[in-house]
């Protein structure tokens, strides 16, 4: 089984490049936003609890994201593996995501991080915003405030997988196949 955790800010192309990764190796893409949405709109008691704290602007805690998680990986365990798209987002996520996968015979095999610079990241994340209709992609305030919280929160991550040796950056900037074909050619050195 090979697991991929797929890293990097709002406006990487994590979303994009997965649903190519997905496809070549045949893996199961789980995105944290489509388990959230998936739950909430079936109305399973995950989803309502996560709805709850939604709905009172509070954060979702870590152990409803995990348990979300967790169910999601026990549905998918015939695949050859998985990829992480938004998940793990700090510590005590990425230890539980070692625990579920433990369960399995399991690990994270690699953290691939998309690298790019803020700048590039801003201008995608705008002209994404023009046409997706996403309220936090449509001002230069939100993104870059979006971009400060990934760097102050989330990116704690690559010390965490480089101290277990599986931490591998990816230049994510250039035309879609050539950063694709990079992703490629690390995850056949796995």
């Amino acid at each position: 089984m090979l697991n991929i955790v797929l890293f990097g800010p709002p406006g990487a192309g994590k979303g994009t490049q997965a649903n190519f990764l997905k496809a070549t190796f045949n893996l199961v893409h789980i995105s944290t936003g489509d388990v959230f949405r998936k739950n909430i709109k079936n109305q399973t008691p995950l989803g309502i609890l996560a709805q709850s704290y939604i709905d009172r602007g509070a954060l979702v805690p870590d152990q409803v994201t995990i348990d979300m998680l967790s169910d999601e990986v026990s549905k998918n365990t015939t695949g050859k593996g998985f990829i992480f798209d938004g998940f793990p987002r700090n510590i005590v996520q990425a230890d539980a995501l070692d625990s579920v996968l433990s369960k399995h015979s399991a690990q994270v095999d690699a953290m691939i991080a998309l690298e790019v610079e803020d700048e590039i990241l801003v201008k995608r994340l705008l002209k994404r915003g023009e046409t997706s209709g996403r309220s936090d992609d449509s001002s230069d305030e939100i993104v870059r405030n979006r971009i400060k919280i990934y760097y102050s929160e989330t990116a704690v991550l690559k010390s965490y997988y480089e101290a277990k040796g599986r931490y591998h950056g990816v230049d994510g900037v250039g035309e879609i196949e050539a950063i694709t074909e990079r992703l490629n050619d690390v995850v056949n050195t796995l």
